[in-house]
């Protein structure tokens, strides 16, 4: 394997990492942030109250979007080792 070649493929799993990650952990960051948004207006300052919420949301999100996630994967894997 050449050096682009290489390249491309660190480039490709890099994207991919992103892109099957990206929305579990907007999920989770939007979910934090209103809850600290509460938690500011509230004066409430207990770190449970962020992390519970969160988790469960994210929990959530990753179920919702397994499918999804694991149609790219595939596809992914197919055209890594090229299969049709």
């Amino acid at each position: 394997m050449d050096m682009p070649t290489a390249l491309d493929v660190g480039r490709n799993a890099f994207y991919m990492a992103l892109t099957t990650s990206a929305p579990i952990l907007i999920i989770g960051l939007l979910v934090g942030l209103t809850i600290s948004i509460i938690q500011s207006v509230t004066q409430l300052q207990e770190q449970t109250l962020t992390f519970v919420p969160k988790i469960a949301a994210m929990i959530v999100a990753a179920s919702y979007f397994l499918p999804w996630i694991a149609q790219r994967m595939l596809a992914y894997s197919r055209e890594m080792f090229g299969a049709l």
